[in-house]
């Protein structure tokens, strides 16, 4: 009994330590993985909001100050993600919307090398390093041809995809099934591509440490996902997977369409990418602020009375390995808001039974309405969604 708990022990650790240094050193998350069409009916933006989010790759900090806000700050304790960020901020305030949308859109760029200098001197230094070494994401002419196969996430996209496209009836299907008008449609492609998509080399593959930290899944995600689905990790994907591909219409989900195809098109697009909206943004672009922060450390270096904070789903894992730093970080949010105060949250599980019971008497719930969005959350990987109020 000791040793099969010493060795489940070792393995756990094993598996924090694979997590950390995947998360330590590269960009995890080339695109944002969270749906800010719902985001933003939850959060009802206005003019005096003050808004602190998780930055992840930025996309959706932009769709945000469509809303104009007066500012948003976008926090995240992996540099190389506000780094992104910053790279797209300075597209849009030098560069034109066609240069935005093929680095961004096509996911390449015939004159990348061009583009970046004439934008260099407009990011920050820790943004500069990152892209000296890395703008070749955008050259066309590598191995993985786009920007949306690089990154953690990215490569693990592009190790599916390749599988999946091997055969060209099976690619046809693809093509065929992001296309559909119907959900009718949907579902009689889904049905014939669902097979190969659950092969064993990606079943396998889905159930991998290495897999789950290069998505971003830390432990204490998969234990949640684990007490909920008897079949594990595998069952939790399979099932979400055939919930938001047979069940939420495709032709505007550009989230699965970029990881399927390595770019988006004009009309199945993050809304950053639409030409109505490249003005606006341009315009209002200085009322976004990066902190390479975790949310704790920004709100002790920069207090104030913020409207809105949108946390993802971080605090799965504060909850599960830090649970005083959890209290700590809502003690300081609470602090740093006002009466009216929206807070929203992602999870992994299916409730919010890991908050601080000290919390919970400050905040009001909206499950009626949280839950009822969810279903048609484009993403379609998280177990809940959550919206808070404080009193």
């Amino acid at each position: 009994m000791t040793t099969n708990s010493n060795s489940k022990r070792l393995i756990s650790k094993c598996h924090d330590l694979l997590f950390r240094t995947v998360h330590n050193h590269n960009l995890i998350y080339n695109v944002c993985w969270e749906d800010p069409r719902i985001d933003r009916q939850i959060l009802d933006l206005d003019h005096d909001s003050q808004v602190v989010v998780l930055t992840s790759a930025g996309c959706n900090t932009l769709d945000y100050l469509l809303d104009l806000p007066a500012e948003i700050h976008a926090v995240d304790i992996n540099p190389r993600q506000n780094a992104l960020l910053h790279l797209k901020l300075a597209l849009l305030e030098k560069g034109s919307f066609e240069d935005l949308f093929a680095m961004f859109g096509d996911g390449s760029h015939q004159a990348f090398e061009d583009i970046y200098a004439s934008l260099r001197n407009y990011l920050p230094n820790y943004a500069q390093h990152f892209w000296d070494d890395k703008i070749q994401y955008f050259d066309s002419n590598s191995k993985k041809q786009s920007f949306y196969y690089y990154g953690t996430s990215g490569a693990v996209a592009w190790i599916v995809r390749r599988y999946l496209l091997r055969s060209k009836v099976l690619k046809q299907r693809i093509l065929d099934f992001l296309d559909a008008e119907t959900l009718d449609e949907q579902k009689t492609l889904y049905g014939e591509i669902e097979p190969a998509l659950w092969s064993r080399l990606t079943s396998w593959l889905v159930k991998q440490p290495i897999t789950l930290a290069m998505l971003g899944v830390p432990r204490p995600q998969i234990q949640l996902i684990k007490q909920q689905y008897p079949q594990g990790v595998f069952g939790y994907i399979s099932d979400k997977l055939r919930h938001v591909l047979t069940e939420v219409l495709i032709r505007d989900n550009y989230f699965w369409r970029v990881y399927l195809t390595g770019f988006y098109t004009e009309t199945c697009c993050p809304n950053y990418l639409k030409r109505e909206n490249f003005a606006l943004l341009r315009e209002h672009r200085d009322r976004v602020h990066t902190y390479n922060y975790t949310v704790t450390d920004f709100l002790k270096k920069h207090p104030g009375q913020y409207s809105h904070f949108v946390l993802l789903d971080h605090q799965d894992w504060l909850a599960w390995h830090a649970p005083q730093a959890l209290e700590e970080e809502w003690s300081l949010i609470l602090r740093n808001s006002r009466p009216g105060s929206k807070i929203m949250l992602r999870s992994a599980g299916m409730d919010v039974n890991f908050l601080p019971e000290v919390v919970r008497p400050r905040l009001r719930f909206f499950p009626e309405m949280t839950e009822e969005l969810h279903k048609s959350d484009r993403v379609g990987t998280y177990g809940s969604l959550h919206l808070a109020e404080v009193l």
